[in-house]
């Protein structure tokens, strides 16, 4: 009898495993039938397009004069600082009477992810228009806490390019992008802010706590710009492009768009809003007290935080770049202008980039301006304070043949030990673990890039990317000075590395040959050998 059982209990596990079997090779078939459109691409919608009167708002009021007197120049200022950062995002979402246009890549759950999104409900409130475009890429539990928006007749969210699974699995979610990889892998990186169409923000930051000084484990340097001007129209109208292609599904027709009574928060969100509202102090930063100061936003519009008026133009990738690229369709592509920049320079390339894999004729085109003799300085993360082991390893293989061409590299520390000139909690700079996520190119300090794309392949093949080139001596020599006052060269020196033992089984026939450009830059105490090579990475993104 203790056979016969122990045989039937081995013949169900066998069942069992078949039967798991058998239902994750039909859910492979099932994703693979789907694998060409995202779901819901069927599902109605009705396109839309930016505020149209953006003079008939108190913010397009408040720089119009300004904005005339400068003709079709546009209005700019960087902000390196996280904490700004988020404050910028809440001021204009509260400052907003009529329209809100929200593009990310990231938009998390966290502490700053549902106050922006508390925000944005008060603006529901108010009867103002909000347009939520968010990438599917990298949600995670909580994320869907953005769609208790839904509730408002006003608000609109959409996903781009949305998987099929709408769980957070991780074991399913993988199957599921290796079953449509093709689809998946391309993803929207854009970050974008627009407030009644006549303020925006863009940049690199996405929304979450990473990227505003709350997270004390965890901090991404980073760079927005902010913009007021004609620019601010243009801007809009790569939003409405993405906003009503093929690509961008409503959130309602993936089916979970929240409970019944979404618009109230759980006991997980918090028991009010006005609780939330006093929660991001895991950084020792008061951001309830900050927002009351109405900074720095009352500073901008009031001229005690002076613009800078130049001329810019907006790049940026259409949002079926794959078929634009392949010839397939007429559109944009973000490469095309930044590449044609670089070609430009003639004395000095600065690349800010925490992801550098550079495609083949990315390469090419760096190595063809050592040979005409310009000065080449990569600030990149190093395998320390990357979060993307698959991308530094990419970056690990043209290390040394760009140091052999005589470009400088510089290595982003993870702990900076020193608070000194960041902006951050001592807390924060002790423990934290620091990364840089800013994309900044400037190009003989006449002109400036700032957005999404990263210096790498998959910004120039799979990523859609978004960013300005800004004609403005001023702002590339603020933000050119402060580079290099971090590269070392400023004198305002501190410690950093010396790599050069990492190579010695290169075996260079001088292997003293620009070797000690490659450093970290940092303020803390390291291990290896000590130069005086640039301070810390600080104003890049103050976090």
């Amino acid at each position: 009898m203790l056979e016969f059982k122990r045989a039937a209990i081995d013949r169900r596990g066998v069942w069992c495993q078949a039967a798991r079997y058998g239902a994750v090779l039909f859910a492979i078939a099932l994703l693979h039938g789907c694998a060409g459109l995202p779901p819901g691409a069927d599902y109605p919608k009705t396109a839309s397009s930016a505020f149209a009167h953006p003079e008939d708002t108190r913010l397009g009021q408040q720089f119009a004069s300004a904005a005339h007197e400068h003709g079709q120049y546009s209005a700019f200022r960087i902000i390196n600082a996280g904490v700004d950062g988020f404050q910028l995002r809440m001021q204009m979402i509260d400052a907003a009477q009529r329209a809100l246009d929200l593009q990310y890549y990231i938009f998390r759950g966290d502490e700053t992810g549902r106050m922006l999104t508390d925000g944005l409900q008060r603006a529901a409130d108010r009867g103002v228009r909000i347009r939520v475009l968010v990438d599917d890429g990298d949600t995670v539990a909580g994320d869907e806490q953005l769609l208790r928006l839904l509730t408002y007749p006003s608000v609109e969210v959409r996903i781009f390019n949305p998987s099929s699974y709408r769980g957070h699995s991780r074991f399913v979610r993988r199957l599921n992008f290796l079953v449509n990889a093709p689809r998946l892998d391309y993803r929207m990186h854009n970050k974008l802010l627009v407030a009644d169409n006549a303020l925006a923000l863009i940049g690199g930051r996405n929304i979450g706590n990473q990227y505003f000084q709350v997270d004390p484990e965890s901090q991404f340097a980073d760079d927005d710009v902010l913009t007021a001007g004609p620019i601010v129209g243009e801007l809009s109208a790569t939003f409405d492009e993405f906003w009503n292609s093929d690509l961008a599904i409503p959130a309602k027709a993936l089916g979970r768009t929240g409970r019944p009574d979404a618009g109230a928060p759980t006991e997980h969100e918090g028991a009010s809003r006005e609780a939330r509202a006093q929660a991001p102090k895991s950084a020792a930063i008061d951001y309830a007290s900050l927002l009351k100061t109405g900074e720095p936003l009352a500073g901008i519009i009031s001229g005690r935080l002076p613009l800078v008026w130049a001329h810019a133009q907006v790049v940026y990738d259409s949002p079926n770049k794959k078929r634009v690229a392949g010839g397939a369709l007429p559109g944009r592509l973000i490469t095309r202008a930044v590449l044609d920049s670089i070609r430009e320079v003639q004395s000095e390339l600065l690349l800010v980039t925490p992801y550098f894999v550079p495609a083949a004729d990315e390469l090419q085109l760096l190595k063809d301006l050592r040979q005409r003799q310009v000065r080449v300085r990569v600030l990149t993360n190093s395998l320390e304070s990357t979060t993307e082991i698959t991308a530094q390893s990419g970056y690990e293989h043209y290390r040394v043949p760009l140091l052999q061409d005589g470009v400088e590299l510089y290595e982003v520390r993870s702990m900076l030990g020193n608070v000194r000139g960041s902006g951050q909690t001592a807390k924060v700079s002790r423990y934290g673990n620091y990364a840089l996520h800013a994309k900044i190119y400037i190009f003989d300090r006449r002109k400036l890039f700032i957005g999404s794309m990263n210096y790498d392949q998959r910004s120039k093949r799979i990523n859609t990317e978004i960013g300005l080139i800004i004609q403005s001596s001023d702002l590339a020599q603020q933000i050119g000075g402060r580079l290099g006052v971090q590269l070392g060269v400023a004198a305002r020196p501190i410690q950093a590395f010396d790599l050069i033992g990492e190579y010695r089984s290169f075996n260079f026939v001088d292997q003293s040959r620009n070797l000690e450009g490659i450093s970290f830059a940092g303020t803390g105490e390291g291990t290896h050998n000590a130069q005086t090579a640039g301070p810390v990475v600080l104003g890049i993104g103050q976090h």
